[in-house]
């Protein structure tokens, strides 16, 4: 900006004000560097002249405008840093309307504000359609500060603008779905930045009981714009924040918890078809925020069906009445209909992750989720087993080649990534109800050799401490029993028989002399650190050789102890 235009905008020449900033503001629109606007302090001056008119009430029909530059200003960190901007944050925290101070007082729940909202004699006076947009382009440049700057952080939270937000989140005036998107945007950067923010949220204000009833009332609505599934998508962010790290007593965090995972449950049931991309996004928050949830609570996602009990009674009569609409997906007598979304989620996500090698951050919270509800309930288990593990019946190719949800995890059960490795691995164990063989039966020895190895089962003796109801035994199917005695245990599928085997042409000292050969070229793959061989210790985890004879030692014992165990 030259130094002319600079000069009228701090002597406040209204006339020329609007031109100034509309140009400054299209041709800066995209501006991310600002070293230009470093040399002769001009980057301050026109802050600070900007801030002159903000300040002056006459002048608020170019407050939008002014509030534009400033959004455009502070994207410069340096300059954000090497100034003195308390005053300036003070301004944008009034004209947000979220400057509650020490005397704003927050009930304790929605209910009571409702209550207090009632009492009150005054009403609260509803914005203009104009002062709407200046509050909302007050948000957007107090969300680039709070990202920029740790000082503005604490200083928004010693103004007690959590209050202030969270009061209007939860008050009955009717807002513009912006304010609402920056409302939960500025939350979302203050909790995820400043872990203050979110013990005061959390603790002192209650906020999640606050938060769980605005998204109980926003799935309420008949029906939900791309604006309002944005806001869902950001208030799930920031209840993630704030269940990352729960402080409340064990019990307290219980009783909101479960509250929280009925309303996931409906968020679930409700956007599971995953229509659209921005459907998808809200399903993938909500399944990031159940990772938070205890696995206690997880039960809330599958309720008795209501029809159950009239089924019975009803049993031999024709029932006049549709079935209840929880029973759209009735698995031993409860909905699993939640279930089922998270295991559609899961397909739809391994599906975009072959075709477009997306990232496995999406994969990891959903297995999570499944891991949990497995351990958690028995029903939940018996469900995802059926759909994962389903009874074997081809078992001509091995357990990782082809498209089902077994052959995906299996796939990842060898992967070089540890943590998707690690929970494919745990979730298929569980739903084995931890047994090494009806682990190996579905997976294969080799590919869970990993699992096996860390848990200290190598020798596939029996997992101590596993706590699981003994009602639903492993049935095979008569086309598994019929190939059962071809399956090759470490590969998990009936091995193909080769017409002719080489070493019935050898003779016994040529045999021998081929061991001895390949003896030799293990050891100098050790030697050369390609390979480690190993034995399986007391402990059942591999213990490394010092020679590769030490093998041929310990067989005599392994093959006797071995026996004894079967």
């Amino acid at each position: 900006m030259d130094a002319e235009h600079l000069k009228r905008l701090e002597s406040k020449e209204v006339a020329h004000i609007p031109g100034i900033l509309s140009d400054f503001n299209t041709k800066y629109a995209d501006l991310l560097v600002f070293d230009s606007f470093h040399t002769d302090n001009q980057w301050h001056d026109l802050w600070l002249a900007i801030f002159a008119i903000l300040d002056d009430a006459e002048l608020s029909r170019l407050h939008t405008q002014c509030l534009n530059t400033v959004r455009i200003l502070t994207r410069d960190e340096f300059s954000l840093q090497t100034n003195y901007i308390e005053q300036e944050v003070n301004s944008l925290l009034r004209l947000a309307r979220i400057d509650a101070g020490s005397s704003l007082k927050l009930p304790a729940t929605p209910d009571n504000l409702t209550e207090q909202e009632a009492e009150t004699k005054v009403p609260e006076s509803q914005p203009t359609d104009a002062q709407w947009e200046i509050i909302s382009e007050a948000l957007k440049c107090l969300c680039n500060l709070v990202y920029q700057s740790a000082d503005c952080r604490r200083q928004c939270l010693r103004l007690h603008c959590l209050d202030a937000i969270l009061k209007r989140v939860a008050s009955s005036m009717r807002h513009p779905s912006a304010l609402e998107y920056y409302d939960m945007k500025l939350l979302f950067l203050l909790t995820a930045l400043e872990p203050a923010a979110r013990t005061r949220l959390q603790i002192d204000l209650n906020g999640l009981t606050y938060m769980t009833k605005w998204l109980d009332d926003k799935l309420s609505e008949p029906s939900c714009t791309e604006e309002q599934l944005s806001i869902i998508c950001e208030l799930l962010k920031v209840m993630f924040n704030v269940t990352s790290a729960p402080d409340k007593s064990p019990n307290e965090h219980e009783i909101q918890s479960l509250h929280l995972t009925g309303v996931l449950r409906e968020l679930l049931l409700r956007f599971g078809q995953l229509a659209t991309e921005k459907e998808r996004s809200v399903v993938t928050h909500a399944i990031n925020l159940l990772t938070n949830i205890s696995s206690s609570c997880l039960t809330e996602l599958t309720l008795k069906c209501s029809n159950v009990d009239g089924q019975q009674q009803q049993q031999g009569q024709e029932a006049s009445a549709k079935p209840g609409k929880c029973c759209a997906l009735c698995f031993e007598k409860r909905n699993v209909r939640c279930l089922a979304v998270l295991l559609h989620y899961l397909r739809q996500t391994l599906a975009q992750q072959e075709t477009e090698a997306s990232s496995h951050e999406l994969l990891s919270p959903v297995l999570t989720v499944l891991i949990k509800c497995a351990r958690s309930d028995r029903v939940m288990r018996h469900y995802l087993r059926l759909e994962i593990l389903p009874p074997l019946r081809d078992v001509s190719q091995r357990p990782e080649v082809g498209q089902e949800l077994r052959n995906h995890l299996c796939r990842f059960l060898t992967l070089p990534a540890m943590i998707l490795r690690d929970l494919s691995a745990e979730l298929l164990f569980v739903l084995c109800k931890e047994d090494v063989g009806r682990m190996i039966k579905y997976t294969g020895y080799g590919n869970a050799a990993g699992l096996f190895a860390k848990r200290g089962i190598l020798d596939c003796r029996r997992v101590e401490g596993a706590d699981y109801s003994s009602d639903s035994e492993d049935s095979d199917t008569e086309e598994y029993k019929q190939q059962q005695q071809g399956i090759n245990p470490v590969l998990g599928c009936v091995e193909p028989k080769l017409k002719h085997n080489p070493l019935d042409d050898l003779s016994e000292e040529q045999k021998e002399y081929e061991a001895l050969q390949l003896v030799n070229l293990i050891e100098q793959l050790r030697q050369g650190g390609i390979v480690q061989p190993a034995l399986i210790d007391k402990d059942g985890k591999p213990q490394p050789l010092e020679h590769i004879l030490q093998l041929q030692e310990e067989l005599p014992q392994q093959q006797l102890e071995q026996k004894r165990k079967t």
